[in-house]
């Protein structure tokens, strides 16, 4: 089954995003699930897994109703405050129970500290998350969050990390270190996966597979295909290309593989990552 891990929806008429404005272009708008539909069969994708946009229980919320609604939406990453591990658990409490309720995400590169993930109160928080057997995605742009991922997964080795965008390497620039190093340390956790995902908006405006491939072959080589997963990052994909594009160049990409290093990236690895 071939699994896109990583997609949003956002309807700024239900829901406040404070991120989302006119400067946006293209994104600054309603996006739900009858528009990427006919995206995911073009492109053979028989589960999704929807991220929060978000740090509320609305956004939450509204991707579990829309979760009940579509089956093809295999899982639902939401937001619970981190810094209130109290609160946070009465809402696993009922949100665990939910079998399309899979794990956490918290805007941490919109924080102004760029360190606010190392707090003592979320490193409590995230022991929460473990203590329910929900994983953590970690916005971890680089060059701010990156190079923390070890310290959590050291911290609370009994939490599954997922890099998302494998963490927005400066492809635009043809940059590589520090962010070819940082990538590497934190694959050495066997609790730590990472996403291929949001690759095309690090890029030019004129990229293809050959731009991402150095990026995408240093994942490979760090993680191995059993730790990575495909996502589009859709509707954000829309900056810089769209759905088709952004999964037929990341085939390109993944071309020089096997055919079981190709299954697990393009769905076997989300699948047990998220309990698909």
């Amino acid at each position: 089954m071939k699994v896109d891990a990583h997609q949003h929806f956002w309807n700024p008429d239900k829901v406040a995003y404070p991120w989302l404005g006119p400067q946006h272009g293209p994104i600054y708008r309603t996006f739900e699930p009858e528009e990427l539909e006919p995206e995911l069969r073009a492109a053979g994708i028989g589960k999704t897994v929807l991220v929060q946009s978000a740090n509320s229980y609305e956004d939450t919320e509204a991707m579990l109703r829309q979760a009940e609604r579509y089956e093809w939406i295999g899982g639902v990453v939401g937001w619970v405050p981190l810094l209130e591990p109290k609160e946070a658990e009465e809402k696993l409490k009922r949100w665990s129970k939910l079998p399309a309720f899979k794990g956490i995400r918290h805007l941490i590169h919109d924080e102004p500290d760029p360190d606010w993930i190392l707090q003592d109160k979320a490193i409590e928080g995230l022991k929460v998350l473990a203590a329910y057997d929900m994983t953590y995605d970690v916005v971890a742009v680089f060059p701010n969050h990156l190079k923390h991922v070890p310290l959590l997964a050291e911290k609370v080795p009994g939490l599954k990390l997922v890099i998302d965008h494998l963490a927005k390497p400066p492809i635009a620039d043809k940059g590589w270190e520090p962010w070819a190093e940082q990538l590497a340390r934190a694959a050495q956790y066997p609790n730590v996966y990472a996403k291929i995902s949001g690759l095309n908006t690090a890029a030019s405006a004129d990229w293809s597979a050959e731009d991402l491939q150095p990026y995408i072959d240093h994942a490979v080589k760090s993680f191995e295909a059993e730790r990575l997963m495909f996502g589009s990052d859709w509707p954000v994909a829309l900056l810089a290309g769209d759905y088709a594009q952004v999964w037929n160049e990341t085939n390109r990409a993944l071309a020089r593989y096997s055919d079981s290093e190709k299954a697990a990236i393009l769905g076997g690895t989300a699948a047990r990552f998220y309990n698909l």
